[in-house]
């Protein structure tokens, strides 16, 4: 790898949020065998940190495409997707935060109230802040910042998915006080990648946007590995992850 980034890159820029993207294509077939051969012998498991339902997507289509090529060699581009590999050394994961747009009805007495029941607060003022450790969440409301520890019956450190804080909140607050049921397509909450800071928070409630804000703790490398060890899969919008690759940089044609 040393040697192939001596040559000239193909792409080398910054993109508008600052962050530089070099690009070395290897066309040498000896480095390019090499480099697979150490990977065969040194990289036993490889752990997909981000893009489960595209890695499935591609996998389905390939096989609906051999399925219709009953003569297809293993060759054709259709066996193959896209993907980046990072070392979990070089790998961030950084919190990934949620905004709602309401309190589901609740005044804010109420909402308090609710969440006294499986959470300990503790107002921190104006000033922002993030959470220190796992089950340690930041709430911010109507120009507050508060704390909330996670009370020990509402998670299981034992449990790779009853541990993580993303859970936590999910079973102690999302669902049973503001009625999120589905992450995924509820409208009325938004994600925040931790990259863009506590101020992001702040912005989208202060401007009416929305309610209320929640920060996460980041979640571990490793409780990511337990967590596919374990058969098992993260929770929708658990993580968010540095590096990232400029997308439209290299394209796979399927056929």
């Amino acid at each position: 790898m040393n040697q192939a980034i001596q040559q000239t890159p193909e792409y080398d820029f910054t993109a508008e949020d600052g962050i530089q993207h070099t690009f070395w294509k290897i066309e040498d077939a000896a480095i390019n065998e090499k480099i697979e051969a150490l990977f065969a012998e040194k990289v036993p498991f490889t752990y997909i940190a981000d893009g489960h339902h595209r890695s499935a997507s591609s996998a389905k289509v390939g096989q609906q495409l051999r399925e219709a090529h009953p003569d297809y060699t293993g060759a054709e581009p259709f066996n193959f997707f896209l993907s980046v590999l990072f070392p979990a050394s070089q790998l961030m994961i950084m919190d990934y935060n949620r905004v709602v747009k309401d309190l589901n009805g609740n005044v804010p007495m109420e909402f308090f109230k609710k969440l006294d029941a499986s959470f300990t607060i503790k107002h921190m003022g104006t000033e922002a802040y993030k959470p220190q450790r796992m089950h340690e969440f930041s709430l911010y409301f109507d120009g507050h910042w508060y704390q909330l520890l996670a009370k020990e019956h509402t998670y299981n450190d034992n449990d790779p998915i009853e541990c993580l804080d993303v859970t936590v909140l999910t079973n102690y607050l999302l669902d049973p006080i503001l009625g999120i049921k589905d992450q995924r397509t509820d409208k009325r909450i938004d994600f925040v990648g931790g990259i863009r800071g506590m101020s992001e928070l702040k912005k989208r409630v202060d401007s009416g946007e929305m309610q209320v804000a929640i920060a996460l703790y980041p979640v571990a490398i490793q409780q990511l590995i337990n967590i596919s060890d374990s058969g098992n899969v993260m929770p929708p919008k658990s993580t968010w992850f540095e590096p990232k690759l400029r997308s439209g940089l290299v394209v796979h044609m399927f056929n």
